[in-house]
């Protein structure tokens, strides 16, 4: 009786490898699918508007023997400046504290005979208040720089000029982007023989305008007289590219 039930399974289990090896070759032997035919290209566009937005950064800068004194002193000179941006037109909710810090100031002394120093002596202290503050009358911004700096302002960063709405130049950059690169597909696809087809897939990548480099930090003289500080906003371009994927005809 055993010796039955194993040939039966020998039996049954023959042919089932056979079928599974069989299938295996079949499936090996199989053309790979054919490649899609297409063909990708890419474009930019730009577009440049005047900016409508100034974004300032400016500090003040106090120091003194106590940290009490140095920070009272900097917090007359800033409530003065907040309350010239104001009556220039800034509004409250584009003026904003980017920074604020008290750092004691130390003496250092040389190395004595025998090698050893003595530890830092503080001998005062440095309270800086740093306002970021929109401006949104470019017109303006010579004429607040200027006021700041007669009520205190000692220390400046950068102007980045801005558009609080860039949508209208991105959307004509699209537009010349996309016309780029269909002329620079019909013009492979011409030379290589082919025929263009209908678009499969595009893909956008905006850019907003490159800030300034950021510039070091520079002294403002207390007694400076300007009537008013040159500024030039110039021009703002912002930039997208496309990448399009076009069937190719038969």
């Amino acid at each position: 009786m055993l010796r039955s039930t194993r040939s039966t399974v020998a039996a049954w289990t023959l042919p089932v490898l056979l079928a599974f090896s069989t299938t295996t070759i079949a499936l090996a032997q199989e053309p790979p699918a054919p490649r899609e035919r297409v063909i990708l290209v890419s474009a930019e566009g730009e577009a440049s508007i005047a900016p409508d937005i100034a974004i300032v950064s400016f500090s003040v800068v106090r120091n003194s023997q106590t940290a009490q004194v140095a920070m009272d002193q900097n917090s007359q000179a800033m409530n003065a400046v907040m309350a010239a941006l104001k009556s220039q037109g800034v509004e409250a909710r584009d003026i904003q504290t980017s920074n604020f810090s008290i750092q004691p100031q130390y003496r250092h002394f040389q190395p004595k005979e025998d090698g050893t120093i003595d530890p830092p002596e503080v001998v005062g202290y440095e309270v800086t208040n740093t306002l970021m503050v929109k401006i949104r009358d470019i017109a303006k911004v010579g004429t607040i720089l200027d006021r700041v700096v007669k009520l205190g302002v000692n220390q400046g960063g950068q102007i980045v000029f801005t558009n609080d709405d860039p949508e209208a130049a991105f959307t004509e950059a699209r537009k010349q982007a996309v016309e780029r690169a269909i002329a620079k597909a019909r013009t492979l696809t011409e030379a290589a023989g082919v025929r263009l087809g209908q678009v499969i897939q595009i893909d956008e990548n905006a850019r907003p305008p490159m800030p300034p480099q950021p510039m070091s930090r520079m002294a403002m003289a207390k007694e400076a007289a300007f009537d008013a500080v040159p500024v030039a906003a110039g021009e703002n371009t912002y930039a997208v590219r496309v990448d399009l994927t076009f069937a190719l005809e038969q």
